[in-house]
């Protein structure tokens, strides 16, 4: 299936590709299919709806940029996504990029958690108090 992303890209999905958010994401309810788009050369992927252009959210990896970032996953989270080896998980973090890039900021409280043997994923908000959902990207430390 070819999809159009946010920045008028066409790319082609293949449905083992697609990323099955049941609830959607907070605040996208009924957004409930996603693709994850790399930007080439970067440590930066879209995380693209399937349905909707003009929805797509900036991620990365957060240990890239907090090497000491960690949180206990919920049991719900885990059931609803059958993990069953933390292997199979990856986490992604959500940025809102500003102009300059270097005030960006990042979502450290609410991390997408996918499964990646099937591809099911949820985004977990974590009652961690030391997480900010506007964590700067660059710069200071937690």
């Amino acid at each position: 299936m070819l999809i159009e992303t946010k920045y008028d890209q066409q790319v082609e999905v293949k449905k083992e590709d697609i990323i099955q958010f049941d609830n959607g994401i907070p605040g996208f309810e009924d957004e409930t299919e996603f693709v994850l788009v790399p930007f080439e050369e970067t440590v930066f992927s879209l995380l693209q709806s399937v349905h909707t252009k003009n929805l797509a959210f900036m991620t990365a990896e957060p240990f890239y940029f907090f090497p000491d970032y960690h949180f206990d996953l919920p049991d719900s989270a885990i059931k609803q996504l059958d993990i069953t080896i933390p292997e199979d998980v990856n986490v992604l973090v959500i940025i809102t990029a500003t102009d300059p890039f270097v005030k960006s900021t990042v979502n450290l409280q609410g991390p997408i958690i996918i499964n990646t043997k099937n591809n099911r994923a949820k985004q977990v908000v974590l009652n961690d108090s030391s997480y900010t959902t506007r964590h700067p990207l660059i710069g200071k430390e937690r």
